[in-house]
């Protein structure tokens, strides 16, 4: 069962369900279900809240960014429906709380698994829609997924993440994932230098300089990734 009461959920989002077979269902693990027939879990909804969800995303980054092309709104849409960013939020409303899971699941730590979290809330965004409607949806997903100012955030929303790339690649040929380690920092503490090494096992080596440890993981990502590159087309 739940820790705490699902429909306590509706004051902490501020909507209030006309049908709470939605909400339950949304908040419905598949191991709850298989314990507890007839109750359906929260798959389905999932699959059509991830839908529900890049609509919504896509219509706010087109309105807030009209002059942008199509694969710069793709990359914030990536980062704004990412499992990361989901996670926060997912984190911040406490909905492993609110799961119903079984016991088997209960016992290993069901609630404070992020996956769970993240999949009960693409679910709790189709649950409203089916509720309330699109414009509910997007209420909830305005006020709880979305940063309040697009703007102020749009160079962490639309630079490249080559971290993320380097892994996908790396997954996508088999690869282990990429390791980074700090070769070097130089100059004074407010202007300092550092230098990051990224490895891919033994399938290469790249470096990448910034004035953060985050900025020099990216270059050397990125330079990593182009080398793999064109190491496998040579």
């Amino acid at each position: 069962m739940a820790k705490v009461s699902p429909e306590l959920l509706q004051e902490r989002i501020g909507y209030q369900f006309r049908n709470l077979q939605w909400l339950n269902e949304a908040l419905t693990h598949s191991s709850y279900a298989r314990e507890a027939a007839p109750y359906r879990d929260n798959e389905q909804l999932e699959f059509l809240g991830d839908a529900v969800l890049n609509y919504l995303v896509s219509v706010r980054l087109a309105d807030a960014f009209p002059d942008s092309p199509e694969g710069k709104l793709s990359r914030g849409r990536a980062r704004l429906v990412a499992a990361e960013h989901l996670g926060r939020v997912a984190l911040s409303l406490d909905l492993g709380s609110y799961l119903r899971l079984g016991r088997g699941e209960e016992k290993t730590g069901g609630r404070a698994k992020l996956s769970l979290m993240v999949n009960a809330l693409e679910a709790l965004v189709a649950a409203i829609y089916r509720d309330g409607g699109i414009r509910a949806a997007g209420r909830f997903v305005h006020r709880f997924i979305l940063p309040a100012d697009l703007e102020s955030v749009a160079v962490d929303l639309f630079t490249v993440d080559y971290k993320s790339a380097l892994q996908e690649y790396l997954q996508a040929e088999r690869l282990g994932p990429a390791s980074y380690r700090v070769v070097s920092e130089v100059g004074p503490e407010h202007r300092k230098i550092f230098t990051v090494e990224a490895t891919a096992g033994a399938h290469g080596t790249a470096r990448g300089s910034g004035n953060s440890k985050k900025t020099a993981e990216q270059q050397a990502a990125h330079a990593l990734l182009e080398w793999l590159r064109k190491k496998r087309h040579a």
